[in-house]
């Protein structure tokens, strides 16, 4: 087996964080979208919920596109493996995120409430299916699968040779379960940090209850993935480490301190990830029937060519789309609260509103500092 080259690991590298960073970013609205009926009251309290995300979700979508697309072109043989290997659990996904941001869209546009609870339900199941399925795909990716050499039109290649039960082991379904809880405490934390007053307390109360859990389930399924390795990997032991500490900090800090224990899970869940991905490599796929069928990244890689080509345009363009997500997020960082929705509808509403409130404030401000001769 030929070494991993500089641009097959640089691309590894990026692929890696852009799936770290969509966790993140997306594990908070998935953890949103399912607390929506727990937490919201009414439709004030629930039009705030959706409001805290409704103008970063499809943002934050986007890094699943690009870690998808960068995969098809750098590894096509593992985009080809994965997909088709796992293409029941990732349809599930799919059409789960399509009903939950289509949620996100109607759930406003009529003012009944069978029309706005059927809604919230697409919105809370939609969330949480992805946020369990997501935690399943990739403890089968780094747990092995079955895949080996099949030949099709007199060239062989390796394939996923299992059916969907196949992907749904105990040690898959338990990496499912700690994914779920983890973004659900993740999005409590969110809700507590982005909102005032009844929203608040309700989403405080699920983070106490919720990241202990969490921390718990995380450290189950890192420590039995540490136990399946063959030959104890160091980095991979410390990112494990790092993850339950994280978590473990965001269950001691959630009530008194809830912007860093926001800070712990999302931590948590970079170096939770990380410490998969480093037991992942060298390779894109691993087998469960036999580690001469592992796909390496080598085998699973574009040429030379292609991923040269592919740095430069990712040079260039990955800090535009940096520097506007995180412009999008200062825009929108105000906190909201219920009593704040009266006709607010829309994330431009909310934020044509803060700016007269704003500039009213100036105004008065500046009105009482006048002189009285004046």
């Amino acid at each position: 087996m030929e070494d991993t080259t500089t641009l097959q690991f640089v691309w590894f590298l990026l692929i890696s964080i852009l799936w770290i960073g969509y966790l993140i970013l997306e594990g908070f609205d998935f953890g949103v979208g399912m607390l929506m009926k727990l937490i919201g009251g009414n439709k004030e309290e629930k039009r705030a919920i959706l409001h805290t995300i409704g103008p970063v979700w499809d943002g934050n979508e986007v890094w699943l596109i690009v870690a998808g697309g960068a995969t098809f072109a750098a590894f096509p043989e593992w985009y080809a493996t994965l997909f088709s290997g796992f293409y029941i659990a990732l349809f599930g996904i799919l059409v789960a995120l399509i009903v939950r941001n289509v949620g996100f869209e109607m759930w406003g546009k009529r003012d009944t409430d069978a029309w706005r609870n059927g809604w919230e339900w697409c919105i809370a199941l939609g969330s949480l299916v992805p946020a369990l399925l997501w935690g399943v795909a990739w403890a089968n990716i780094i747990g092995g699968t079955p895949i080996e050499p099949v030949t099709t039109n007199g060239r062989e290649s390796l394939e996923y040779v299992g059916n969907f039960f196949d992907l749904l082991s105990i040690y898959a379904l338990v990496g499912g379960l700690a994914s779920l809880a983890i973004f659900f405490a993740h999005g409590a934390l969110f809700l507590e940090l982005r909102t005032e007053g009844t929203v608040r307390e309700k989403a405080q109360a699920v983070a106490v209850k919720a990241t202990p859990v969490a921390a718990a389930l995380g450290a189950v399924f890192m420590v039995w993935t540490l136990l399946r390795q063959d030959s104890l990997e160091v980095l991979s032991l410390i990112a494990a480490v790092v993850a339950i500490g994280a978590f473990a900090f965001a269950a001691i800090r959630a009530k008194a301190r809830p912007g860093s224990a926001f800070a712990g899970t999302a931590l948590g869940i970079a170096f939770y990830f990380i410490a998969q991905f480093i037991d992942l490599f060298p390779n894109a796929m691993t087998s469960s029937i036999s580690s001469a069928y592992d796909m390496s990244l080598n085998l699973a890689s574009s040429t030379n060519y292609t991923l040269t080509v592919m740095t430069v345009v990712a040079g260039l363009l990955v800090p535009v789309v940096l520097i506007y997500q995180a412009w999008t997020y200062w825009v929108f960082r105000h906190r909201l609260s219920a009593e704040g929705f009266g006709d607010v509808k829309s994330p431009i509403d909310l934020l044509d509103k803060n700016r007269k409130e704003t500039a009213d404030g100036g105004r008065d401000s500046g009105a009482g500092s006048e002189p009285t001769g004046s």
